[in-house]
């Protein structure tokens, strides 16, 4: 595969004993890899949990890490490793992960590709070009990908924005077919779209105009989640929630979530609640991070997210049918938390970046507390189970 050479976009090893497998060992190849044994207590519903590294932007530097349970083995750096022929490696920028039945889908930002694995031993299957992919979403014959759809800011010498150089189109969704891996539609949506849902045969698109904050036709954040309709692939209706809006989740009963990081300055990041009337109001502030686990939506935030020169203080809750629920989750240790995600039995995991030019750490808790912490890639921040 050929992979795209584009500029665009980090530890302590906590030895504990392994419990018995839970799954039988796998005779491939993948099966012979070993790297940090840990504990994996309880964790049970999955075989593999994957995490992707964005890498260092500009550096063609992402990775996939793999925790397989069958035994307690957090491997690091297993595309290389399964894959020796891609010199290129994964590409430049891993923005979002999805496993979809035995297949595992990477959305490579500064690649313009989405990478297509086997989950089962972590082998390239095919990679599909799509202009600056962003994030996943999928139904049962196909994969839906937000695409900034090759809008970039090019800075002078004295980082004042070059007008003539740089480029702010809108963004749009692509569609790609399961099975035949090949591109199979698109639609216009608003500007630097990031997180996706599907409920009902339609998808939520959070636009988040990060680039059109600082050139026209804006000069300023997106702040609208476009509607499409999956039947003729249209923007049905659009709805606004806080400027510079990242993810969405649907719960499965007709509410949708979308998460905004605000403007870093003077608007806080929160989650916004789509009720199925259509009608949208916020649940709270302090949702830089969120991740979901069935009907909740779990949220982490800095308190002093204004005060670069502080040390964060985070704090934890979670959001069901629309009402903010506290979470036991006490102050979490960490300057660059990247993100996280939300495991079965009460089990998060939460991705530290470091200072982002070297490998940063990966932290599990069960509950309220700390299990163990291991060594990632360079930028890990996105989480896929298998």
């Amino acid at each position: 595969m050929k992979k795209a050479f584009l500029l665009l976009l980090s530890g302590m090893l906590v030895f504990a004993s392994c419990q018995l497998p839970l799954f039988p060992d796998n005779t491939s190849k993948e099966a012979k890899l070993t790297g940090t044994v840990v504990d994996v207590g309880t964790l049970s519903g999955f075989s593999k949990l994957f995490v992707l590294n964005e890498g260092q932007m500009g550096t063609n530097n992402a990775s996939l890490d793999m925790l397989r349970l069958s035994d307690c083995n957090y491997i690091t750096g297993v595309f290389k490793k399964m894959n020796p022929k891609e010199t290129a490696g994964l590409g430049d920028v891993g923005n979002d992960i999805v496993t979809i039945g035995d297949e595992l889908w990477i959305a490579v930002n500064n690649s313009g590709i989405v990478d297509i694995l086997s989950a089962k031993d972590e082998t390239e299957i095919a990679a599909v070009q799509v202009p600056m992919p962003r994030c996943l979403a999928f139904d049962a014959n196909y994969v839906y990908v937000t695409s900034w759809n090759g809008a970039v800011t090019v800075y002078g010498p004295d980082w004042s924005v070059d007008q003539e150089k740089s480029k702010n189109p809108k963004g749009a969704v692509y569609r790609i077919d399961r099975y035949t891996k090949k591109l199979d539609g698109s639609v216009e949506v608003g500007y630097q779209p990031e997180g996706i849902a599907l409920y009902d045969g339609k998808l939520y698109v959070a636009n988040s105009g990060g680039i059109s904050s600082s050139q026209p036709p804006l000069y300023s954040y997106d702040k609208t989640v476009s509607v499409v309709d999956l039947a003729t692939f249209k923007v049905t209706k659009t709805i606004e929630v806080e400027i510079n809006p990242q993810k969405v989740y649907a719960d499965g009963k007709g509410n949708i979530y979308v998460s905004s990081f605000g403007n870093y300055t003077t608007v806080h990041s929160c989650l916004w609640h789509i009720k199925p009337d259509g009608s949208a109001a916020k649940v709270s502030d302090l949702a830089s991070f969120t991740a979901a686990l069935g009907d909740t939506v779990y949220c982490m935030g800095n308190a002093n997210e204004f005060d670069y020169n502080a040390i964060p203080s985070w704090r934890s809750w979670k959001c069901k049918d629309g009402v903010k629920i506290n979470w036991g989750v006490g102050a979490l240790p960490g300057f660059c938390v990247n993100g996280f995600a939300a495991l079965p039995g009460g089990y998060f995991i939460v991705a530290d970046a470091g200072n982002y030019f070297e490998p940063g750490t990966v932290t599990l808790y069960h509950d309220d507390q700390l299990k163990w912490t291991v060594m990632a890639g360079v930028c890990p921040g996105h989480f896929a189970i298998w």
